[in-house]
């Protein structure tokens, strides 16, 4: 997870949150109905580039909503943060993906069957957490 290291800083854990849900909702809408092109067959036969620039659009439009609501990054910022979630939270469930294949399984766990298990629903958080961490920490360096 981000640790809260300053004052407000959990406004940036929720709208990363948030970023994430957005990526991996859009990033399933938009390949579901319009992908043709697959991102990696051999890792993840359903997942598309037209999936993964959906999500990543959307999470960009939904920075952008965040910034408004939450003041406390600049905007560029916001908008980095979405590209860092979708492309990292992308990986992120492409190693989930890859694990599962090799291990033979269809599903993580048995809690949530046809959803991947319950670690499929925080591949995408796990991963790119860290290099959000790193952004908040190189943003507020430099600033």
């Amino acid at each position: 997870m981000i640790p809260v290291y300053k004052e407000d800083y959990e406004y940036v854990l929720v709208g990363t949150f948030v970023l994430i849900w957005t990526n991996d909702s859009f990033a399933y809408l938009v390949g579901k109905n319009f992908g043709k092109t697959k991102l990696f067959e051999r890792i993840s036969p359903k997942k598309t580039i037209e999936g993964f620039l959906g999500g990543a659009i959307a999470a960009i439009i939904i920075s952008y909503l965040i910034f408004i609501y939450i003041d406390l990054l600049p905007l560029w910022a916001w908008i980095m943060l979405a590209v860092i979630v979708s492309i990292f939270g992308t990986l992120g469930d492409l190693v989930q993906s890859k694990f599962k294949r090799k291990a033979d399984v269809k599903d993580s766990g048995k809690i949530m069957p046809g959803h991947g298990g319950i670690f499929d629903r925080m591949d995408s958080m796990l991963f790119s957490s860290t290099f959000v961490f790193i952004f908040i920490l190189l943003l507020d360096y430099v600033s």
